[in-house]
């Protein structure tokens, strides 16, 4: 790779169910759903044409059980199954990325945002600028020196300030607010009684949950 290459990390997932929901329902001639198809490669598209990365990969869920769900069973348990119209369009994005030579990893027992997570930290290491192409706020926490996020929908760029304006705290602190908080939308809960702001006053004076807990 060339002296400080930048290294664009597509939450693909968020991207597919996005472009799903953004679209009226479509199919072929033979009744194949493909509104998810169309509108990811469209996304795709756009964004190759705008951002022209070098060094890319797409990132998917494996599928529903992650480690998570052996660590605390309720973990998203709120959540509804993925739309059966939905389903039978995987294979064709994934298709799609492969004749575009886009790379696409995907582990199973792990979630999109932990595959981000691991290569964002690997090749900051190596000295490469990092961009984590999502709108997901659970990633602001990888956010740093060479690392930040990008969400396309709101053309938006999130660094290091960035995550302190809206968490109050840095990034590496963000997870600990959360952990406070809780996470309705992952059905993750939080300390009784203690919402943001508390939860953020909390880190902003004690700087860690070790220093809290003593």
């Amino acid at each position: 790779m060339m002296e400080h290459p930048c290294v664009y990390l597509v939450d693909g997932s968020s991207y597919i169910f996005r472009a799903f929901f953004a679209l009226p329902p479509l199919s072929n001639s033979s009744g194949l759903p493909t509104h998810a198809i169309y509108g990811f490669t469209t996304m795709t598209l756009k964004f190759l044409k705008k951002y022209r990365p070098v060094y890319l990969a797409v990132l998917l869920d494996a599928g529903r059980v992650t480690f998570r769900n052996h660590l605390y069973q309720e973990y998203k348990s709120n959540r509804p199954e993925a739309p059966l119209d939905l389903i039978p369009q995987f294979p064709y994005i994934r298709k799609v990325l492969q004749a575009m030579n886009i790379a696409v990893l995907e582990l199973q027992g792990y979630e999109a945002d932990d595959l981000i997570a691991t290569l964002s930290g690997f090749f900051s290491a190596q000295g490469a600028q990092v961009v984590i192409v999502s709108g997901d706020k659970d990633l602001m926490q990888l956010v740093g020196e060479g690392v930040s996020l990008l969400d396309t929908a709101k053309d938006k760029w999130i660094t290091i300030d960035g995550v302190k304006e809206k968490f109050g705290v840095e990034p590496r602190r963000v997870v600990e607010v959360m952990g406070l908080m809780g996470d309705p939308s992952d059905n993750i809960p939080g300390v009784k009684g203690i919402g943001e702001k508390t939860a953020i006053a909390l880190i902003q004076r004690y700087h860690s949950l070790e220093n809290l807990y003593d």
